[in-house]
């Protein structure tokens, strides 16, 4: 199974799993403001994007530059071809959830460390008000890559992928002995 497939059955079940535990109103019914409202779905998962965003906005501040070219193997990409990647698909995913949006220029092609710092930082700024969209929004369908799905599918998908590719940035991070972002503990 292709991984754009696995990711959108596991992400539509998770959203058909919340669907069927709520209590559906009559199909005449007209919302209420308070249910306009209601953030509760998208607010649910919005600590998560807080969450990741903190990590790999760390991860930029923190790497060496003279690591930003390095790569496990010839075939994946670089530290800083990862932050620039993950740059563009915050755009990506968060125009399709809003339904606009300016286009991303190829962060993947950045090298130096305050540009692809800047990149992904203005990148998650730029989806943080898709996270705080109602309820209502949340469920109104989308299309993303040909796919039609819900606002919060895409949200989530954005979110499955973002921490897909932290994973990616620990990895490189230990390598390198250097102690990713969510390994640091608090202060």
């Amino acid at each position: 199974m292709k991984p754009f497939r696995i990711y959108t059955t596991c992400l539509t079940l998770l959203a058909a799993s919340w669907a069927c535990t709520q209590e559906q109103a009559p199909p005449a019914e007209v919302p209420t403001q308070a249910a306009t409202e209601s953030f509760a779905v998208v607010g649910s998962i919005s600590p998560l994007f807080e969450m990741v965003k903190g990590y790999i906005v760390a991860s930029a501040e923190e790497i060496p530059e003279d690591l930003l070219s390095y790569r496990p193997t010839p075939e994946v990409r670089t530290f800083g071809e990862i932050l620039g990647h993950v740059a563009m698909t915050q755009y990506w995913f968060c125009n399709a959830a809003m339904g606009e949006g300016p286009e991303p220029e190829n962060y993947e092609e950045l090298t130096a460390k305050a540009d692809l710092v800047a990149a992904v930082q203005t990148a998650f700024d730029h989806c943080a008000p898709a996270y705080a969209m109602n309820d209502i929004q949340a469920m109104e369908t989308v299309e993303l890559w040909g796919e039609t799905n819900t606002r919060l599918w895409v949200l989530s998908f954005n979110l499955t992928h973002a921490w897909e590719h932290y994973g990616n940035l620990v990895t490189y991070m230990r390598a390198n002995g250097l102690v990713p972002p969510s390994s640091q503990g608090g202060e």
